[in-house]
């Protein structure tokens, strides 16, 4: 299996990031273990979560870091997982976050949550766009300098809002934001190829695309509106069912046919054949979809593939 350092970090990671968003909403914690366990089997390291993960199940989120935090615990093998989890996203009970306040106490209470000293990865999950971009990143920095975090990341942050973040942090002496988390796939690309990849060039961030399947659509499981309540996720969807959606589709049908695979693992192996992509988030909620997940990473598209999945999705 691949192994990618990331940039500016000696954090050794696999080619593909497990989203935690499953455990306690899809999957029950029995579930969530036998899922983890399989991954980590299979040579991989690299988990995603967030502290307000499932907050739409619950009001306020918790279960996901919960779950994990008693299955890396029960396993001990705290030292070989990568873990990233967030601050800043919105519950039932408070708004998004971003203020030094709100960080510091939610990194105490993650750290609870995961029964660990540590977090790998650590994200501003989503920018209020009100708090001074000084005022987060000096939060993060104490995180850092008190060893509760090893490095900041930054999802769902503006480009103006991460250029200065990124310049506030030079100017002060923080620790700055190594890893970008952004929307990225065959059905959403403009906003990052156009806003965000000319940063990640410019900054050196290492790259973890979310909704890398688009909420499922680009496994091929939603091809019309009846198809879209086959899964709780459906509504989700809804808005790819249009010409270039099925277009995409299509493309897929037709390059996993001739690599004999999944279109959901041409799609991530698609992906992955992008320079600027370190690892993709992705989940699963069974075994056989997590096998299809793995196999992406040894999937060798050639300029053919590239170029029918480039056009379609264009």
């Amino acid at each position: 299996m691949q192994m990618r350092s990331l940039n500016h970090t000696n954090l050794k990671i696999g080619r593909i990031c497990f989203g935690g968003n499953v455990f306690g909403w899809t999957l029950n914690e029995n579930e969530s273990f036998l899922i983890l366990d399989a991954f980590v089997a299979a040579g991989f390291n690299f988990i995603d979560t967030a502290n307000t993960y499932a907050w739409w199940v619950n009001g306020v989120g918790g279960q996901s870091e919960t779950i994990l935090g008693k299955w890396m615990k029960s396993r001990g093998n705290r030292d070989k997982i990568i873990i990233a989890t967030k601050t800043g996203s919105k519950t039932k009970n408070h708004p998004v976050d971003s203020s030094a306040a709100h960080i510091l106490s939610s990194a105490e209470e993650s750290l609870q949550r995961l029964q660990t000293s540590y977090i790998d990865l650590y994200y501003t999950h989503f920018d209020d766009e009100k708090t001074a971009v000084a005022e987060t990143m000096q939060a993060f920095d104490q995180l850092v300098k008190r060893g509760m975090i090893r490095y900041p990341a930054a999802s769902n942050v503006s480009p103006k809002r991460l250029i200065e973040s990124m310049e506030a942090s030079e100017m002060n002496g923080y620790a700055k934001y190594v890893a970008l988390q952004p929307q990225y796939n065959l059905v959403e690309r403009l906003h990052y190829e156009h806003d965000y990849a000319p940063l990640v060039n410019k900054f050196g961030f290492s790259v973890f695309p979310y909704w890398s399947l688009a909420a499922g659509f680009l496994t091929g499981k939603y091809r019309s509106e009846a198809d879209l309540q086959k899964s709780v996720r459906g509504k989700g969807v809804k808005k790819y069912l249009n010409e270039k959606g099925l277009t995409v589709l299509a493309a897929l049908d037709e390059v996993s046919q001739k690599h004999n695979t999944k279109p959901a693992a041409i799609a991530l192996a698609w992906l992955l054949a992008q320079p600027t992509i370190s690892a993709p988030i992705v989940s699963a909620t069974s075994i056989k979809q997590l096998e299809v997940i793995i196999s992406a990473v040894s999937l060798q598209l050639d300029k053919d593939d590239l170029l029918k999945l480039n056009i379609a999705s264009s």
